[in-house]
C-alpha cells in the first residue's frame, strides 16, 4: 500500500522577466544607494538564470508597495495560478474535482485566512468533507517536504486521492528601498510558479518513500524572511554553498544508510535549483552533473518550493526507475524523497 504518484503539473504567470532587462531595472534603484551594487551587479550574469516568469509586470518591482496591496495581490495570483496547474493534474490522470479526498497547500511567500486551500474549496466547487492541511514555512524544501506529508496523509487512509498544491509568487516579497546584498541577490534568482501533484495508494505511478528532514543545529539565521511593515524582506546566508559542501554530505549519507539506499542506485536526482553556486556545490557532493535543475533554474529562476517540482517534471523518462529528491529550507533544512518503481 505504498502512495504513488499519480500525475503532476506545473504553472508560471503570465509576465516574463528577462534577465538583462531586470540587470537595467535593478541598476536603476540601486547603483545611487549602496557602493556595493557595482560588485554585486555581476551576479545578473553570473545566476544562471536567463529568464523568469512574475504575476506583475517589471514596472511593479520599482514603486514601494505595502503589505496589504501585496497581500491582496498575492491571494489573486496564487488562487489563479493554483487553479490551473491542479485543472491540468486532473486531467492528466482522469480525475475529476469530486475525486479528491484531501488537499495539502504549500506557500511561504504569502498569508491567507481563511487559508488557500480553503480558497480553492470554495472557488474549485471541491466536495465539503475535503481534508484540509496548509503548509507554511518550509520554504524552498516546501515542494520535497509537502510531497512527503501528502504521502504520509495518502498511507495513513489507503484508497484515499490527496493533491498536492505547492504555489510560491516569490517577485512580491520584493523591496526596492532595501539595498541590502540578500535583497539585490533576491532580484536576480526569484520568479512565481506553481506545481500540483495528485498522489494515492490506488492507482500507477512512482512510488513515494522513504522520506526524511534533517535541521542542522544553530542555523535559524541561515534562511528565512524579516517581516516588516511593507511585508517579506529575503534573509540568507552567502555561506549556503559552504554549509552544503561541509554539512550536508553526512545528513545525506545517514539518511541514505538508514534505508538501505546508495546514491549510486538513483537515476536520477531532483534537486531544488536555488542558485548557480548552490548546483556547484551539490554536483560537487554528489558527483554528478544536474542539467535539469540547471535548465529549471535557467528558464524559471529559483521559485521557491515548486522548483524541485518543476525538476522533477523533467525527469519523466526516469519515472520507471530510481529518483531522490532534495531540496534545502528555512530551519536550515534539507528534506529528502525518494521515488522508485517498488
Amino acid at each position: 500500500m505504498m502512495p504513488r504518484l499519480l500525475a503532476l503539473a506545473t504553472a508560471v504567470p503570465e509576465h516574463i522577466l528577462d534577465q538583462q532587462a531586470v540587470a537595467r531595472q535593478a541598476a536603476r534603484l540601486f547603483s545611487t544607494r549602496t557602493q556595493a551594487f557595482e560588485r554585486l551587479a555581476r551576479i545578473y550574469g553570473n545566476a544562471g538564470v536567463a529568464k523568469r516568469h512574475s504575476c506583475v509586470p517589471i514596472d511593479w518591482y520599482l514603486e514601494p508597495h505595502g503589505w496589504a496591496e501585496r497581500s491582496r495581490l498575492y491571494v489573486d495570483a496564487a488562487l489563479r495560478l493554483a487553479e490551473r496547474a491542479i485543472r491540468d493534474c486532473l486531467a492528466e490522470c482522469g480525475l475529476d474535482l469530486q475525486d479528491i479526498d484531501g488537499l495539502v497547500t504549500v506557500s511561504t511567500t504569502g498569508i491567507a485566512t481563511p487559508s488557500l486551500d480553503a480558497l480553492l474549496q470554495a472557488r474549485l466547487g471541491l466536495r465539503c468533507d475535503l481534508q484540509r492541511l496548509p503548509v507554511f514555512g518550509l520554504g524552498c524544501a516546501g515542494g520535497v517536504l509537502g510531497l512527503a506529508r501528502t504521502a504520509a496523509l495518502a498511507r495513513a487512509e489507503p484508497g484515499s486521492r490527496i493533491l498536492c498544491l505547492v504555489v510560491e509568487l516569490c517577485g512580491l516579497t520584493f523591496q526596492p528601498a532595501d539595498a541590502s546584498p540578500a535583497n539585490i541577490v533576491a532580484t536576480a534568482l526569484f520568479g512565481d510558479g506553481a506545481a500540483a501533484a495528485v498522489i494515492s495508494t490506488a492507482g500507477e505511478g512512482p512510488a513515494l518513500g522513504p522520506w526524511g528532514e534533517h535541521s542542522f543545529p544553530d542555523s535559524l539565521d541561515v534562511m528565512g524572511w524579516d517581516i516588516g511593515d511593507d511585508g517579506f524582506g529575503v534573509r540568507f546566508s552567502r555561506d549556503i554553498p559552504a554549509l552544503i559542501r561541509n554539512d550536508l554530505p553526512p545528513v545525506l549519507d545517514g539518511f541514505l544508510a538508514r534505508h538501505g539506499l546508495g546514491l549510486t542506485e538513483f537515476d536520477a536526482i531532483a534537486c531544488h535549483p536555488g542558485g548557480a553556486k548552490v548546483l556547484d556545490a551539490l554536483e560537487e557532493i554528489l558527483g554528478r552533473a544536474l542539467p535539469e535543475a540547471r535548465g529549471v533554474l535557467r528558464e524559471f529562476g529559483n521559485m521557491s518550493a515548486p522548483s524541485a517540482l518543476f525538476v522533477l517534471d523533467r525527469q519523466r523518462s526516469a519515472w520507471n526507475g530510481r529518483i531522490l529528491m532534495m531540496a534545502l529550507g528555512p530551519g536550515f533544512t534539507a528534506g529528502f524523497l525518494a521515488l522508485g518503481p517498488t
